[in-house]
């Protein structure tokens, strides 16, 4: 039967080159490749998501005609394979776990994600907003819904934990070598970590969010019984040198507050730190709306400038004369004063950039005002209020908040040491992006954002892990279904 079935694919193959070179048509050439995928595709998906997860760090992003932009090859590959999970879903549904799909972490981000759409269909600039709401419904599927159905146990995390480590290690690596050609200078980073990066505020949100997951690796292979020294006397500090040559002050402070979130999740403060932090967000906010106390923070345009020594930097930080902090200032006062003339729907998912220029106060200008990069406002949830209005920030924040609610509680109850750790992991993880999200918008990105929604899933998946107290009978009839 395999052979007839090896034979009648050469015939495929031979045919569509045939038709290729005959018509002139070459994509026909493509066919079997495609008939190899959907066959694959039917038998087993995980070697395509695997494939997905390799490319996390490895995929660049590219400008497409009329100002779109994607990640190659990721966002192809999420895509298909959420149009695999739709119609897998339908065919077998009632055999899903109910349970964790239904999951109220997950019931609040579907809410968010419904909001979205809602959002961008009051949207003024809703072609852009059309393709945010997609790329946020496959960046969801392939990264949120998949490993649900994927990821279920903690050696399946750990599969997953090293799909992305080890490319992930190797552009640090060549980042590494490629900087110390510049004789790691400050200036000349960005030359380093091409095509894989966009920049450095990236790649360096990429390493730092995935370092639980290091940490995890480094654990799981010391429990197991395997040899973890060569990772800590090695890896570790490979990973720690390119995160700090990363010169990336988001990275820095965000490892820091995952070190003292490590810290209250084991001693089961996790939720009252969290109130509390969000809480003393709200009040600032309070602060620098009440009587335009903002004002006082406009920075001098002559001394607030670029900075080539990583040193300098942070001098000029704290004494508000750096330009990107100091452009942050501008576009978050932009987005202030939007907000007040859409406040309940939002100006529409990734309308920001287009719109926020007729909002600027002068006060706050700098010398890269004029935003050649089309970078965003770089806070995740003023843009959210921005965009999305007060009801889109209310269904992120109760998200973000069941998500670290139900963590430390899955933390004190869950018994299995493995999934306990995978437990923490994601909760770190998911730290680590809150903490960017302040000063930086990349939890759309597929560097940033994918390791988000897969620490999500892996949360609701070992909150119904139970490791079975002896191994199942051996059974020579049908295989039980894989899903």
């Amino acid at each position: 039967m395999n052979r007839r079935l090896y034979t009648g694919y050469a015939a495929v193959v031979v045919l569509s080159i045939a038709l290729a070179a005959g018509s002139g048509h070459y994509w026909l050439a493509g066919l079997p490749l495609l008939l190899w995928i959907c066959i694959q595709a039917a038998v087993d998906i995980r070697p395509f998501f695997g494939l997905l997860l390799v490319m996390i760090p490895l995929g660049t992003e590219i400008q497409l005609p009329g100002g779109m932009g994607t990640d190659l090859p990721t966002e192809p590959i999420a895509v298909g394979l959420t149009g695999w999970l739709l119609l897998h879903a339908a065919r077998h549904w009632p055999e899903y776990d109910h349970r964790t799909f239904l999951h109220p972490i997950a019931l609040l981000l579907y809410l968010h994600v419904a909001w979205i759409l809602v959002a961008s269909g009051f949207g003024e600039l809703k072609l852009i907003s059309l393709k945010f709401s997609l790329a946020k419904l496959w960046y969801v599927g392939a990264f949120f819904l998949l490993p649900l159905l994927l990821l279920r146990t903690p050696r399946a995390v750990t599969l997953f934990a090293h799909c992305v480590f080890w490319p992930l290690l190797f552009v640090a690596v060549q980042t590494l070598v490629r900087h110390a050609g510049y004789g790691f200078s400050f200036a000349d980073q960005f030359r380093t970590m091409s095509p894989f990066m966009r920049n450095h505020v990236s790649y360096a949100g990429c390493l730092a969010t995935f370092s639980p997951w290091l940490g995890y690796l480094i654990w799981y292979r010391r429990r197991e019984g395997k040899t973890y020294r060569w990772m800590v006397y090695l890896l570790l500090p490979l990973w720690v040198a390119a995160i700090f040559f990363s010169y990336t002050r988001a990275a820095y402070i965000a490892l820091f507050l995952a070190g003292m979130g490590f810290l209250l999740i084991r001693r089961h403060l996790l939720r009252p730190a969290v109130t509390l932090a969000f809480v003393a967000a709200a009040a600032v906010a309070v602060y620098f709306v009440y009587d335009n106390n903002y004002l006082e923070y406009a920075p001098n345009y002559d001394t607030t400038i670029a900075h080539q020594e990583f040193d300098n930097l942070i001098s000029a930080t704290y004494k508000l004369e750096d330009i990107s902090t100091m452009e942050r200032f501008y576009r978050w006062v932009a987005g202030g004063n939007m907000v007040p003339y859409r406040p309940w729907t939002g100006f529409g998912p990734g309308s920001f950039v287009e719109l926020y220029q007729a909002y600027t106060n002068n006060n706050f200008q700098t010398y890269v005002s004029d935003n050649e990069d089309r970078s965003g406002i770089h806070n995740y949830f003023l843009m959210t209020l921005v965009e999305q209005g007060y009801p889109g920030l209310l269904f992120l924040l109760a998200f973000l908040i069941g998500i670290f609610y139900y963590g430390q509680s899955l933390y004190a109850r869950q018994s299995d040491p493995a999934a306990r750790a995978a437990v923490v992991a994601s909760l770190l993880s998911v730290t680590i992006v809150a903490a960017f999200s302040i000063i930086n918008d990349l939890l759309e990105t597929d560097k940033v954002g994918s390791l988000f929604f897969i620490s999500t899933a892996i949360l609701i998946t070992m909150g119904k892990f139970r490791r079975p107290a002896t191994l199942p009978p051996v059974t020579t009839g049908t295989p039980p279904q894989r899903y």
